[in-house]
């Protein structure tokens, strides 16, 4: 029987331009361990499967090989990492088609879409890298990772306390390319417009408390 089809990348693109996310890089190593050390047990288990203590988290965001898989992120306005998506390629050469899929949202920022907004942006990533068969790995209990799964049309088969989902990926086209290339040009851009606001509101800072500095100075000399 013939499965659903995934999100088009036209659903994709119209989600997604209010909600930059960008493609993380080795460079964002720092912020992907910050971000998943600060969830908290609960969700660790939800994520990983088990329940991650901080250093098999460290060990963990390490050894992610940004030359292999695609990892992306979602920033506030103060360029913390609220929610990533890890898309990890198959190392065998013979699943060269196959893919997995993990998302991770900081608990202030759930209800938002997030995680199905990186879902969307993964898939795009793996159509355009030629992967055909998309697989979320995920316990039975985490309804909200199910829930984005069986929204894309993939096909659920529970073993006990685990879930298997798989969507199969149409291959990619002008529509998906284009997609992702403009998806990335505005996280970008998105990314650098934060850095710099934060950048000035730094510098005002420092300025407002040079010169609080100064009249407490003057006040210490006239009393």
């Amino acid at each position: 029987m013939a499965q659903p089809a995934p999100r088009t990348p036209r659903d994709a693109r119209a989600d997604t331009a209010t909600v930059p996310i960008r493609a993380l890089d080795d460079g964002h190593r720092l912020e992907i361990t910050q971000h998943l050390l600060s969830l908290d047990p609960s969700d660790r288990y939800l994520r990983f499967g088990y329940a991650a203590t901080d250093e098999q988290i460290r060990r963990y965001a390490e050894r992610i090989d940004f030359d292999r898989d695609a990892v992306f992120g979602i920033f506030n306005r103060r360029l913390h990492l609220i929610a990533m998506a890890h898309l990890a390629f198959s190392v065998d050469p013979q699943l060269r088609t196959c893919a997995e899929f993990g998302v991770s949202v900081a608990k202030a920022s759930r209800g938002k879409g997030y995680g199905s907004r990186l879902f969307e942006r993964a898939v795009v990533h793996a159509r355009n890298e030629g992967v055909s068969l998309l697989f979320i790995h995920a316990l039975s209990e985490n309804t909200a990772m199910l829930k984005i799964a069986r929204n894309a049309g993939a096909v659920l088969e529970r073993a006990g306390s685990e879930t298997e989902a798989h969507l199969r990926l149409p291959p990619a086209d002008f529509d998906s390319r284009v997609s992702e290339m403009l998806s990335e040009q505005i996280a970008v851009t998105d990314y650098h417009l934060k850095a710099q606001a934060k950048q000035f509101w730094g510098l005002i800072q420092m300025l407002q408390e040079i010169r609080q500095g100064v009249r407490d100075a003057r006040d210490r000399v006239r009393g």
